[in-house]
């Protein structure tokens, strides 16, 4: 008995699709570790809620406010984001693209000659011979082609791989975002760290120019005593060296103002301007109600964190997309227009020509490259989510050191000010009992240089507390 051949071709496809899909189930995604659960709050910093930081809420000085803005508006980085951000929505768009059938208007002109000995040459002899053609219908050899119309092509999703493609893009778009959020936010805290850095310099010039003050006063009475005998050359020449290092800590200053202007400058993406700044900021008092009552879930809204989230969710649907590349492929191609072997007839109505196609296509010989593919794709997901979970872990402990840090950093300051209120009294002790003859001009000596000591110190636990607050205030997102 012989089967016709008609029947044994698709009898023979028909099993080796059959193969192919069954194949494809054994190729599974691999699974992920579970998340450790995130605590439910920072120890005694925490309360039931907190609203979404703002940087205008926690920054209010209006000459920070207009420093910050200026850098949202010029900063060369994130204008460089931006555009980052611009290519992930376009590969979103190109995404999407592939779902939908492509239509494309060609021109073409082409020219085959035939062999004797070809199915084509052949048949094209003989076919010249039928009474049944006319002129215009003989077929010239070389025999030419023209054609003009549309060609069109699509892609059948049946299986969800351009789909999950999409996801992937989409996902990877709002990472984009996200990650531009999270660099501003960090634009805005270095702005502010540069801001009370610099007023917390313009202090401690402050506090030098009044303590050169109170020395040159110290310098003359002990000068005037030399002169009267009761003082030696020695006491002279220890003051003028206490001063003289005073000063020379204004130049170290001076250069530490003009890094830092340069540093906010470029921040803002300029070469120079002036920095207007409040110099008394640093005296002020942090705002509480930013930094009480923040519950631990508020750092999964945290630009990376959730940069992190999206990219794990993209590189799970990479790792579904490279799956479904094992499927077979539906493909649908059609053309409509003009066809003819002689220009001349190309545009005339019994040119017109038109047809449909469609190809059920699956890999065979490629698909180890194909399991590679997707062993790349499980091992990146796999990646993505321990960096997500990193992000998770990290951010927690961000938050809970700076809430530390503020509570910590306000209570030594608390007790540096009642310190120097202290030394600012023995200061003026030490110089009545110098005149009386009850101290020597060391015990004078020894208490300015503290005083100087702790209100420099002072100034230093009062930045730090502002660095707290803006790291809290990053470590929260922005």
């Amino acid at each position: 008995m012989k089967l016709n051949s008609k029947i044994i071709i698709p009898l023979f496809i028909l099993p080796c699709l059959i193969a192919i899909i069954a194949s494809c189930g054994s190729i599974r995604q691999a699974s992920l570790p579970t998340l450790k659960k995130l605590p439910d709050s920072f120890s005694r910093f925490s309360a039931a809620s907190a609203e979404a930081l703002s940087w205008k809420n926690v920054f209010t000085e209006p000459e920070l406010k207009a420093l910050i803005d200026t850098a949202i508006k010029n900063n060369l980085d994130l204008q460089s984001g931006v555009q980052r951000v611009l290519v992930a929505g376009l590969n979103l768009r190109l995404s999407r693209s592939k779902l939908y059938p492509s239509l494309s208007a060609g021109l073409s002109a082409g020219l085959d000659h035939y062999g004797d000995y070809t199915m084509n040459g052949v048949g094209n002899y003989d076919t010249n011979f039928s009474d049944r053609l006319n002129d215009k219908q003989k077929i010239p050899s070389p025999t030419p082609d023209y054609f003009a119309g549309f060609r069109s092509s699509w892609e059948i999703d049946i299986w969800g791989k351009l789909s999950a493609k999409k996801r992937a893009a989409y996902n990877r778009y709002l990472s984009s975002q996200a990650g531009l959020q999270w660099y501003k936010t960090q634009i805005v805290s270095q702005v502010a760290e540069l801001y009370y850095e610099l007023a917390a310099l313009d202090k401690r010039m402050e506090i030098l120019r009044r303590n050169i003050l109170l020395q040159n006063k110290g310098l003359e009475i002990v000068e005037a005593q030399m002169a009267g005998g009761r003082a030696t050359a020695l006491a002279v020449s220890q003051f003028k060296a206490q001063r003289m290092a005073t000063q020379g800590k204004q130049f170290e200053i001076r250069q530490a103002i003009n890094r830092i202007e340069n540093e906010l400058n470029q921040l803002m993406g300029r070469y120079r301007g002036k920095i207007r700044r409040d110099t008394t900021v640093i005296t002020k008092g942090l705002p509480r109600e930013i930094y009480a009552g923040i519950p631990a879930t508020v750092i999964l809204a945290r630009p990376d964190v959730r940069e992190a989230e999206l990219e794990l969710s993209a590189s799970k649907a990479d790792v579904i997309a490279a799956r479904k590349a094992f499927f077979p492929s539906l493909t649908l191609n059609a053309y409509a227009g003009y066809n003819a072997f002689k220009l001349p007839l190309l545009f005339s109505p019994g040119s017109l020509a038109a047809g449909f196609l469609g190809g059920l296509s699956a890999p065979l010989l490629n698909r180890a490259a194909l399991k590679t593919g997707n062993l790349v794709a499980n091992s990146v997901q796999r990646s993505a989510f321990y960096h997500y979970q990193l992000q998770v872990i990290k951010a927690y402990q961000e938050v809970s050191v700076q809430l530390t840090a503020i509570e910590n950093y306000q209570q030594s300051y608390g007790l540096k000010s009642e310190e120097v209120a202290e030394l600012k009294h023995a200061v003026s002790t030490a110089n009545d009992l110098y005149l009386s003859g009850y101290a020597s001009y060391l015990e004078v000596i020894v208490a300015q240089r503290s005083v100087l000591e702790a209100e420099m110190q002072q100034v230093d636990l009062k930045q730090k507390s502002y660095s707290s607050l803006i790291n809290l205030f990053r470590a929260l997102g922005g």
